[in-house]
């Protein structure tokens, strides 16, 4: 019986091994085009965070805003800025009551067929063609630089 149970916790000892092995590769490492600060693309490194119910006040975090999948996320705040909280972030998600193109009709004012400043965000909310839902997550990650050659 002792046999048989040794070998069972190692069959699964040993499976789950190999699935956080397999995993790891899939969240480890530097992303590519993550989300842009006025204007400029960053990327991140993902962490296994979750600072929900913290309960940190509001200026310690920086806002990204969500998109649902249709554009790269846009930041409020990046590495330099004065006001950049360090990589603690505030996700927002965004919803287009008359749909994303209308969203960028109505913000994109650098006319180059995404939002990608809050300036932009702000002026579709305003505009009624995006709508800020709220936070969907808190959480911590490093902000780097997209290389400009990617």
């Amino acid at each position: 019986m002792r046999k048989k149970l040794a070998t069972t916790t190692a069959a699964v000892g040993g499976m789950l091994v190999a699935m956080i092995s397999a995993a790891a590769p899939a969240v480890a490492g530097v992303s590519g085009p993550a989300f842009y600060v006025d204007g400029a693309l960053y990327r991140t490194v993902a962490t296994p965070t979750d600072l929900s119910g913290t309960k940190a006040p509001a200026g310690s975090w920086d806002l990204i805003y969500d998109f649902g999948g249709v554009q790269p996320a846009v930041a409020t705040a990046a590495p330099g800025d004065p006001d950049y909280n360090g990589g603690r972030w505030q996700v927002h998600a965004l919803a287009f009551p008359t749909g994303y193109p209308a969203a960028v009709a109505s913000g994109d004012a650098d006319q180059d067929g995404v939002l990608d400043s809050d300036a932009e965000i702000a002026a579709a909310i305003a505009a009624g063609t995006a709508v800020d839902v709220g936070v969907v997550k808190q959480f911590v990650c490093p902000v780097i630089p997209q290389p400009r050659n990617s």
